[in-house]
């Protein structure tokens, strides 16, 4: 609803200049258009992401081993009281 009173609103005539690309259309579908495409990129660029952290959890990359006297619990380690 909110979407078609925006449209409805905002159908003045812009002229877009995009890459040496001119065109005219309505500011509210140039705006909806503009939003359309940055959702989409959010999408694939997540997707990505998403796919690049399922390879890394399933094909750890070899850790060196810690160096002696380190804590591998993640607590720090005690030293002796005075």
């Amino acid at each position: 609803m909110l979407l078609i009173i925006f449209i409805l609103q905002n159908q003045d005539r812009v002229t877009v200049h995009y890459l040496g690309v001119a065109g005219e259309l309505s500011l509210s579908m140039a705006l909806f258009i503009a939003a359309v495409a940055g959702g989409i990129l959010v999408a694939i660029t997540g997707a990505a992401r998403i796919l690049q952290l399922r390879s890394q959890r399933r094909h750890p990359r070899a850790r060196p081993p810690a160096p002696p006297g380190s804590a591998t619990t993640g607590r720090p380690e005690r030293t002796p009281g005075p």
